[in-house]
């Protein structure tokens, strides 16, 4: 494994700390202004790429493109199964932080090589010769009208690129000192991170020219990220924090949010939860960007994190580039609701639960595991076929590889409904004088579901409104009453009535029957 850096991007990638900053190895250095404590979170998954990994970029197919600055290509990974998706992707000297386009192109800066390559992510081959851009590209951010903007580190200027032709549009940007992280806000603009100038540049992407003055930040801004409320955050490796920046009025929105040691990357997730890279900690800081404040404790991930990004299906990556891996971070599945919440016994009923952080799956009804899950791409709904169950309440369960969650009765299992009916064997007599040739009255309940004799249930026998008697059904499902005593009610009424009102068994319920019988004069 290579852990050097390219001569030409020494100062680029470099680590070196400024005047004063300490450079802590253990998380439990880091300062946090912390919300309210909740799940402790952890990187379960840690996927090995090729040198000193960079850059990560989301493609609309999902695939994760992790740029390799050591060894000048780009890997590919498949967010749903978090495997690398066959060899590398060569592209120019020491590539680092990329980005797709909405065309689905993707945009590789070539710190050592001065140029871009473009990258089709659905062939996963390199398109055209590379661009020629500034000296020491480092970060690409992609606007929706078709252009890409490239910051040039060593040059103080950003590059535009037409995505139509991939040509360089107009001469460059210039901006602040060692330019690094920029990213395009809801407006159009775009802010760029000046890392040696410790200050952010407003571009207005639709006419390319600077907006007002520079807005300070930390100290070596090196990465941002907009927010879904439209703020940027921006990650000042030599201070330790994140900088919010209003990008309606471009002012700063209160104090700096105190994070991990050196914080490369920051990366902010559809649900607005930010990930900083926090480089010389080995850790990722959670902050919820709705109230600004840290959540819970760092996260450790691998050696030297320098970059984040976020999947659709909120996972989170991070690379780290003294490991050569990419640390994958899941966290625990939520459950808000199954529907349809009810079917039979038997199992086989199609549901869908709904949640989030569902990917990579399983589960169980009633301890029992559910067939045919499948997880949607954002990772917020499953679907699946119950299993065989007990009737009433049953748990279900989701667990993946960042942790389980159990809706307590959230599936009930119902019995079937079998209609029944009732036979009856008319009574035998002789009129004058009255005999009995048959001194049994019988009745046979069947379920008229499965054509088999009911055993084990009540029937009444009654003539009008009298109850004569009853019996319980044996294995024919045939119940018994003598008529000795009873013919001459039996005689005068011309025959008797028998009735069935109904069980649940613990495979059915039954419905109520009934049936009326003659009389048969030998």
């Amino acid at each position: 494994m290579n852990t050097s850096l390219h001569s030409t991007t020494q100062e680029l990638l470099g680590t070196a700390a400024l005047p004063g900053q300490l450079r802590p190895t253990a998380d439990a250095n880091d300062v946090h202004r912390t919300a309210a404590p909740v799940h402790t979170f952890l990187a379960v998954t840690s996927i090995p790429v090729g040198n000193n990994p960079v850059g990560l970029a989301i493609a609309p197919n999902n695939n994760l493109y992790v740029a390799n600055s050591g060894s000048a290509n780009v890997s590919v990974i498949d967010t749903t199964t978090d495997a690398v998706i066959g060899g590398p992707i060569g592209v120019g000297g020491t590539p680092v932080w990329l980005t797709v386009a909405p065309n689905g192109n993707a945009y590789v800066p070539n710190s050592g090589s001065n140029t871009v390559s473009v990258i089709d992510t659905t062939t996963n081959t390199v398109v055209g010769g590379p661009i020629a851009v500034g000296n020491q590209p480092a970060v690409v951010a992609a606007v929706p009208g078709g252009r890409v903007y490239v910051t040039n580190f060593a040059a103080n200027t950003v590059t535009v690129i037409d995505t139509t032709t991939n040509t360089v549009v107009g001469g460059p940007i210039a901006v602040g000192a060692q330019p690094v992280g920029i990213a395009v806000a809801p407006n159009g603009n775009a802010y760029v991170c000046n890392r040696g100038s410790n200050n952010v540049t407003v571009i207005n992407t639709a006419t390319n020219t600077v907006v007002g003055a520079p807005i300070p930040v930390g100290a070596q801004p090196n990465f941002v990220a907009i927010a879904p409320n439209g703020n940027a955050y921006v990650a000042n490796i030599g201070s330790n924090s994140v900088t919010v920046i209003n990008t309606i009025s471009n002012t700063v929105v209160g104090a700096a949010i105190p994070v991990g040691n050196q914080p490369w990357g920051i990366a902010v997730g559809a649900d607005g939860m930010a990930y900083t890279a926090n480089r010389a900690a080995n850790s990722v800081t959670v902050i919820d960007t709705a109230t600004n404040t840290v959540v819970g404790a760092p996260i450790p991930v691998g050696a030297g994190p320098i970059a984040v990004a976020v999947a659709v299906n909120n996972k989170v990556y991070v690379s780290n580039i003294n490991a050569s891996s990419v640390s994958v971070i899941q966290f625990d599945p939520t459950i808000t609701g199954i529907s349809p919440n009810q079917g039979p016994i038997a199992g086989g009923t199609p549901v869908t639960i709904t949640g989030t952080n569902l990917t990579g799956a399983t589960v169980t009804i009633g301890g029992n595991p559910a067939t045919g899950v499948t997880v949607n791409s954002t990772g917020t709904q499953i679907t699946a076929i119950t299993p065989p169950g007990v009737a009433g309440p049953a748990d279900v369960t989701v667990t993946t590889p960042g942790g389980s969650a159990t809706l307590v009765g959230g599936f009930t299992y119902v019995l079937p409904v079998h209609a029944t009916s009732l036979t009856a064997t008319p009574a035998l007599s002789k009129l004058f004088p009255p005999h009995v040739y048959f001194p049994y009255l019988t009745a046979t309940l069947t379920d008229q579901v499965t054509g088999l004799p009911v055993p084990g249930q009540t029937i009444v026998f009654h003539v009008g409104g009298n109850i004569m008697g009853t019996g319980i059904t044996d294995a024919q499902g045939t119940a018994r009453l003598n008529e000795t005593l009873l013919l001459s009610l039996i005689l005068a009424n011309g025959g008797y009535d028998v009735s069935f009102a109904g069980a649940t068994t613990p495979t059915a319920i039954l419905s109520p029957s009934s049936a009326h019988a003659g009389v048969i004069e030998p």
